[in-house]
């Protein structure tokens, strides 16, 4: 699923070839998404696009008189194509530009999403979402204040949405090995010190994530139809009894809330 690094990513990607250029009309050839395409967008015609936003793993196409809301499910993924070229069977929803481009959205699987919405507060995907990690609210006090009385491991911990956004499998796993701190470890038995560690490290694994256009593992392609770069910087996930690049001890696998960890027995404590 991509995750933050690689919906940022799309923004960048596609926020030059949107903004300042109209939507002429969108083609929509299967709206039986997430959840069904919403009619707005069907109708959708001479609108132009102000700003190309993200919150957490959702991306924001501000019109004049509301916002397209984007999110890429599971193997979704958006280009920017010349013109309008033939749709293959997995390409669902078209924008035409006036520039001449098309914003194309291609999805296997069919569990992303595109919604309208006249008014973000109001809005039930958006509502009751944490801080953006990469933002200052994101703080040292703040996850130190949260994890209080929290038994919960902290690596499905960091996941919550509600806690802080966009931190998902993949980042949870590179940050907390980073940290040094074992996935196991209870929320509540994390330090203030930890605490400003970690979310540090955070920030520095998203961002470096960012840098090298997220992280392609199956699904995942920028706008440019390029994959992301920073599989290649992994240091753990995805890399069960391979040598720990630190110490050399074989790296271990658990499960956390049905999904997978990765971490090292040696160097996270």
């Amino acid at each position: 699923m991509p995750e933050l690094p690689e919906v940022e990513t799309s923004r960048r990607g596609i926020e030059p070839h949107l903004v300042g250029a109209t939507i002429l009309h969108a083609i929509v050839r299967n709206g039986r998404l997430r959840w069904p395409v919403s009619q707005e967008i069907h109708a959708l015609a001479d609108q132009p696009v102000m700003s190309v936003q993200r919150r957490a793993k959702y991306l924001l196409l501000e019109l004049p008189h509301g916002w397209i809301i984007i999110h890429l499910g599971m193997s979704g993924s958006l280009r920017v194509l010349p013109e309008a070229l033939p749709a293959a069977k997995h390409d669902h929803v078209d924008l035409v530009m006036s520039n001449g481009k098309v914003l194309r959205y291609t999805d296997p699987r069919r569990f992303g999403a595109w919604l309208w919405s006249s008014d973000l507060a109001a809005s039930n995907v958006l509502a009751h979402l944490g801080p953006e990690p990469l933002s200052d609210a994101f703080s040292a006090e703040y996850l130190y204040e949260k994890s209080r009385g929290r038994r919960t491991p902290v690596k499905p911990w960091l996941m919550d949405n509600k806690l802080v956004v966009g931190v998902g499998n993949i980042y949870a796993s590179e940050s907390l090995f980073a940290a040094g701190i074992h996935p196991d470890r209870p929320a509540m038995a994390i330090g203030v010190d930890e605490a400003a560690l970690l979310v540090n490290t955070i920030k520095a694994v998203l961002l470096r994530s960012i840098e090298q256009g997220g992280t392609t593992l199956r699904d995942f392609l920028q706008s440019d139809g390029k994959p992301g770069y920073f599989a290649q910087e992994l240091q753990v996930y995805g890399r069960a009894e391979e040598p720990c690049r630190l110490c050399g001890t074989p790296i271990e696998s658990a499960k956390h809330a049905q999904r997978s960890t990765f971490f090292c027995p040696h160097c996270q404590q």
